[in-house]
């Protein structure tokens, strides 16, 4: 599309302006994860499909059709980079991939309990490579408000705690990788580039789509999909697939928005409390059951978050020292 045709479009990029609501951004990311979540898993048990990297094929293949009908629409332009910035944008989406591969593989050298223990752990990797890297500084009382918060994702799983040493590995392997999308995805939105969300989303998706395809090819998944679908694939379970990559385009772009109006902390504690609010409602709605010290550990992160919440809340409210007057 030339620049003339998309002068005539109705919608421009000035006329789209993303509310500056940490808050409202923060509840729209629980809302959908939590709903993604729950729909992946309704999919999987009503239509026994057990194809995880087919799922999030679709989903990136989703992430990249919508991003490109906004970009058709004038919703946003892209930003142009230089091939050192393109290769940042390749090594991202490598990134991505990996960090779902090495999570899947993991899961199945430990017991799911010891997995999300490990990445409860996620914050306190975010702080660290924040500090290395980034050269931010945190106050105690947030080091203090994290510590709920972890401890409270432990609590929520207790269980059979099993790991391999190679299982071990790369569960820590993951969840530093997870933490290091964080910051980066963060990075790459307020830095030098200052990325829009759909703009990310446009340039990650292909990328992470091949490499998804790619992954399901070489781990035979692709070829159980074929002959899966030649029997048991219906127009009921197509809906649902392109209902999931829906729900998943508009969560990563929920996503991306909110880590660039608040932080890659944030994020991670954020997804640290929605884990043990699937927890919660995975008991309501599945008839589950939870021991006293899975309530206590439910428990205990939501106050954790919320503290965390009402302490970033009040340092970002805290005028700066130094701060040069509003307009110099």
């Amino acid at each position: 599309m030339n620049k003339h045709t998309r002068s005539i479009l109705p919608i421009q990029m000035a006329d789209f302006v993303i509310p500056d609501n940490s808050f409202m951004w923060l509840s729209l990311y629980f809302l959908l994860n939590l709903a993604l979540t729950l729909y992946n898993k309704a999919v999987m048990q009503l239509f026994d499909f057990p194809f995880p990297w087919t799922l999030t094929g679709v989903h990136a293949l989703c992430g990249a059709i919508g991003s490109y009908m906004f970009y058709w629409l004038g919703i946003f332009s892209p930003a142009r980079l230089n091939e050192r910035e393109s290769m940042v944008m390749l090594l991202f989406s490598v990134l991505y991939t990996i960090n779902i591969a090495i999570s899947n593989v993991s899961l199945h050298l430990v017991t799911v309990p010891f997995h999300q223990v490990v990445r409860a752990m996620t914050p306190l990797f975010t702080i660290m490579l924040s500090i290395a890297f980034l050269k931010k500084n945190f106050s105690t009382m947030t080091y203090i408000s994290l510590l709920p918060v972890v401890f409270g994702v432990v609590f929520a799983t207790v269980g059979d705690y099993y790991f391999t040493k190679m299982g071990f590995f790369l569960t820590v392997l993951g969840t530093i990788l997870a933490a290091l999308k964080t910051v980066v995805t963060n990075r790459v939105q307020v830095g030098r580039l200052k990325l829009h969300p759909l703009d990310l989303l446009l340039r990650m998706s292909p990328l992470a789509f091949v490499q998804t395809v790619i992954y399901a090819y070489v781990t035979g998944e692709l070829h159980r999909v074929r002959v899966f679908s030649r029997t048991e694939m219906t127009s009921s379970l197509v809906f649902a697939l392109v209902t999931n990559g829906v729900i998943a385009f508009f969560l990563n772009v929920v996503s991306f928005t909110a880590n660039k109006k608040t932080s890659a902390l944030t994020m991670t504690v954020a997804g640290n409390v929605k884990q043990v609010l699937s927890i919660s409602l995975a008991v309501v709605i599945f008839n589950l059951t939870i021991t006293p010290t899975n309530g206590l550990g439910i428990f205990l992160t939501l106050i954790g978050g919320a503290w965390y919440a009402k302490i970033e809340l009040t340092e970002r409210n805290r005028p700066k020292p130094n701060e040069p007057p509003l307009g110099r």
